[in-house]
């Protein structure tokens, strides 16, 4: 089997590369990187020692695609994956745009012109804002959570948001692009008999992930905490109640494999994360920090930003039916993992961080 990955050097395109080595012992494993993104070259080693062909491209253009040569499949894990690219001052709407659909637009006529499937990462921030807010919660033991009583719309549930929750906008320049990235792979995947695969993934989290204020937070909150880095709750009254959950990315790669293997009959768009019983507040990944790096102050600020939700959790229970999946890392064993990171390289927020 030949799998060519995107975006091979981010943290997500490189752990699902090393991971596919070691599941998939005949598999030739590819890929491309633009490097733009800092640290991702600290990768580049890791990735060739295990045998993984790493070459520089940007799926922008599409010629740069070529050097992948052929592909029984394709991951995409090229993306802009912040939910304030395109407004947060150091990229442009264009730039999110021309990475986040353009790209996948290159990547889909690459696939049809070698009849390979595509394996697409896209996120959970393809469902509406405005619903997400409108969700029944109450707040307990420093969180936001589930109100059993309801009421709950169409596709929510204290299990978390299945694949039939509203996609309506607003969902921010990021998730309009993955919105459309996904319509449009199926599309292709429909008119030229390609097997598509979509993964609406839930934070994904481990060690060596480049956290930042607005994507990994969990590796961010924890490297941020341990360097006496300033942190600030923004929102929720500036309480820190927000809650998100957390998959190690070996967990999304053993749900890749049983739909590679698969086929054909895999297409189809799943919603992938840790799941309600894999979630943390901000607040409480404090109150973890604290206990590992000693106790600090973390300042709150109210102030509501514009695409912010206070619980998003994934119900991966579609990916169960039909591939007998579930997530085996807990989220505290994935905060372990990231601190333990930290302890060997203090100085990764560093290292990665945007210029």
């Amino acid at each position: 089997m030949k799998i060519a990955i995107t975006g091979i050097c981010g943290f997500v395109g490189s752990e699902l590369a090393l991971e596919f080595r070691r599941r998939l012992a005949d598999a030739h494993v590819a890929g491309i990187d633009n490097f733009s993104r800092p640290g991702s070259e600290t990768t580049r080693p890791r990735l060739k020692a295990a045998g993984v062909v790493v070459r520089h491209g940007d799926v922008r253009c599409a010629s740069d695609l070529d050097v992948l040569g052929d592909a029984d499949w394709v991951v995409d894990a090229a993306a802009q994956p912040s939910v304030l690219v395109g407004v947060d001052g150091r990229t442009s709407s264009r730039q999110a745009v021309e990475h986040n659909l353009i790209g996948t637009i290159n990547i889909l006529e690459f696939c049809k012109s070698r009849g390979a499937g595509l394996v697409l990462i896209s996120t959970s921030r393809v469902y509406s804002v405005a619903a997400l807010n409108a969700l029944p919660l109450v707040v307990g033991n420093g969180a936001f959570a589930p109100d059993r009583a309801g009421p709950w719309p169409a596709g929510a549930s204290a299990d978390g948001i299945a694949e039939a929750f509203s996609t309506a906008g607003p969902v921010s320049l990021y998730g309009g692009t993955k919105m459309a990235s996904e319509l449009l792979a199926l599309e292709y995947g429909d008119a030229f008999g390609l097997p598509i695969v979509v993964n609406r993934c839930g934070v994904i989290a481990g060690a060596g992930q480049f956290g930042t204020v607005e994507q990994g937070i969990f590796s961010y909150w924890i490297g941020a905490w341990a360097a006496g880095r300033p942190l600030v709750y923004f929102g929720f009254d500036g309480t820190g109640h927000q809650v998100r959950d957390g998959l190690h990315p070996s967990d999304l790669a053993d749900l890749i494999e049983r739909q590679l293997r698969g086929g054909s009959t895999s297409s189809g768009t799943l919603n992938v994360g840790g799941g309600a019983a894999n979630t943390m507040s901000l607040a409480q990944v404090s109150a973890w920090c604290a206990e590992r790096f000693g106790a600090r102050t973390v300042r709150g600020d109210g102030t509501m930003r514009r695409w912010d939700v206070p619980w998003l959790a994934m119900d991966y229970g579609g990916a169960t039916r039909r591939f007998g999946w579930a997530p085996a890392k807990g989220l505290a064993t994935i905060l372990d993992e990231i601190a333990d990171h930290h302890r060997r390289h203090p100085d990764w927020l560093s290292v990665t961080e945007p210029l």
